[in-house]
């Protein structure tokens, strides 16, 4: 679809993200590009585990970027992009920038980096409230910007050299009266007429300013050049060029530098809300993870700051989506599983299909807006219905999903019986893993009651290789109800080729709970579930509703 993509959507899976989650996410955000024209943009909730990253290896597809969470940032409101100025930029200059671009605040920086701001008040201020004819030297005031804010030429002199010492006078006055004010070093503002041009440069001043655009004769050049006195003719009267000589003064003059309130790109806004409200201060800096200067933003900018808008895969539950969902807006939600009582700020688009697989939801919406997936999209839809469905062994497998699966196969060219034994010697390859990285890579949190437990899930065809994994994983379960702050943790350990899961339980009642779920002997040894290969529509619904009764 033709047009500019203005607005982002993120299409994000559950925390510890499977293959489904991701190849969904990629392959729904092409579809939406398609028919809209906001940005959507796929993105990944946790670390990829081995079996994903085969499959995007395997097709040439760069993961989706780490989306650690949806809080509103500052980097996601409408932050002024206004570059810095540089310190020795005049107050004229920077007023006249404030106009055309309607702020309030400039940003004085060196080398991207931040050394203050320059606001109304502070340009205000220089003009209202200084008195002192010695400011332009106090300031260390360019002489090329007391040129450009006369509007005026340099005759002779450096334009790069510096006012620094002496006072403004406006010699209006007789030579004889001149003597008794006009000190070594000042600048004086003059008209045309010889003689007290001449009394001047006889006196040491450093700069003349000759009004009205009078004529410098040759002498005075040649008399100001051998003194280094600096020479500039403006068209305004004399009246004028003193009202505006102060406007040359450099803005670091004026800025304030000291006790700034800065904030970084990745502050949360909900947080800076309430350090705004404490300061006066109108625009507030920020700077990016570099230290660099990014902008400046204001509380009204905050009022006005748009959520981040998402659109969620393969999951429905609070406790399984991205840290900030409950402060984003949702758009969207296509998933497959129970209802998991998630809450959102508005309606939104739910479509939730008892089939093995969200990709298989995914497809048949491209069908539904008569889009044909691209060969590289078909294969990871086919490679996330053979991972959800075990190819087809799993109980959650329906005939639409071995439908699409094959529809899928085609187009992308695959093997699907070669292509399912990669990907599942890939995912149960765990070589050098922690127990933790084990664990916790395809973990999803549940509640029932007051009752919060996890539950893990290794898929394997190597009966060997699951029993290297109950070695390293039964010491960690104790420590993983702890860093996931549930009361019981279970983890099943699958055998597709056997189609059956063996358990380990922790939690107090943890174990008996399973058996009397199951209906299994009480005194039961190691638990092993035969004909049990689904976490979702097996192991779940059967646990919950015997913990229920």
């Amino acid at each position: 679809m033709e047009g500019k993509k203005t607005k982002k959507v993120y299409i994000v899976g559950h925390k510890n993200p499977d293959t489904d989650s991701v190849c969904s996410a990629i392959a729904y955000a092409n579809l939406k590009r398609q028919i809209s024209e906001d940005a959507y943009i796929a993105r990944r909730a946790g670390l990829l585990n081995e079996e994903t990253q085969y499959v995007l290896d395997h097709f040439g597809v760069e993961p989706p970027k780490l989306l650690a969470d949806v809080h509103l940032q500052v980097k996601d409101v409408d932050v002024n992009r206004t570059p810095g100025i540089k310190s020795n930029t005049s107050i004229k200059e920077a007023w006249a920038m404030m106009k055309e671009q309607n702020v309030y605040t400039l940003a004085v920086t060196k080398e991207q980096k931040l050394e203050g701001v320059i606001a109304t008040g502070d340009i205000a201020t220089s003009y209202m409230d200084v008195y002192d004819s010695r400011i332009l030297a106090t300031a260390k005031t360019q002489f090329q910007n007391i040129v450009n804010t006369l509007d005026g030429e340099i005759v002779t002199g450096n334009p790069n050299g510096y006012f620094d010492r002496g006072k403004v006078v406006v010699a209006a006055s007789s030579p004889d009266m001149m003597e008794n004010f006009i000190e070594k070093g000042d600048l004086v503002i003059l008209g045309n007429r010889y003689e007290v041009q001449l009394c001047a440069i006889e006196l040491k001043a450093s700069c003349i300013v000759v009004c009205q655009r009078a004529q410098v004769t040759r002498t005075i050049r040649k008399l100001a050049e051998d003194r280094n006195i600096v020479v500039i003719t403006t068209p305004h009267d004399t009246f004028t060029a003193a009202r505006l000589i102060n406007q040359s003064i450099p803005v670091k003059h004026f800025m304030s530098k000291e006790g700034l309130t800065v904030f970084n790109s990745t502050d949360y806004v909900e947080e800076i809300k309430h350090e705004m409200a404490k300061k006066r201060t109108r625009d507030f800096p920020v700077v990016d993870k570099k230290g660099n200067f990014y902008g400046l933003i204001s509380s009204r900018r905050l009022m006005d700051a748009s959520k981040k808008r998402v659109i969620l895969v393969d999951h429905n539950e609070k406790t399984q989506a991205v840290d900030g969902v409950e402060e984003a807006e949702v758009l969207e939600i296509i998933d497959h599983h129970r209802l998991g009582g998630l809450e959102t700020l508005g309606p939104v688009y739910f479509r939730n299909q008892p089939v093995g697989c969200t990709a298989t939801i995914v497809y048949e919406m491209y069908k539904e807006n008569q889009i044909a997936p691209d060969k590289t999209t078909a294969s990871l839809l086919c490679a996330a219905i053979i991972s959800d469905t075990l190819l087809f062994r799993s109980p959650t497998c329906t005939w639409m999903d071995e439908k699409a699966a094959k529809e899928l196969a085609t187009i992308a060219e695959i093997d699907m019986e070669e292509l399912s034994r990669n990907m599942f010697q890939a995912g149960s390859n765990l070589k050098g893993k922690t127990a933790e990285e084990i664990c916790f890579q395809d973990f999803k949190q549940f509640t029932v009651g007051d009752v919060r437990f996890g539950v893990g899930q290794i898929n394997s065809m190597n009966a060997d290789e699951l029993g290297e994994i109950k070695g390293t994983l039964l010491p960690y379960m104790e420590k993983a109800a702890l860093v996931q702050k549930v009361d019981m943790v279970f983890f099943m350990l699958t055998n597709i080729v056997e189609e059956s899961t063996e358990l380990l339980c922790y939690g107090k009642g943890a174990k008996e709970q399973v058996i009397e779920a199951f209906d299994l002997p009480a005194d039961m040894g190691d638990i092993c579930l035969n004909g049990v290969v689904s976490r979702k529509k097996q192991f779940i619904p059967t646990f919950v509703v015997s913990f229920q009764q």
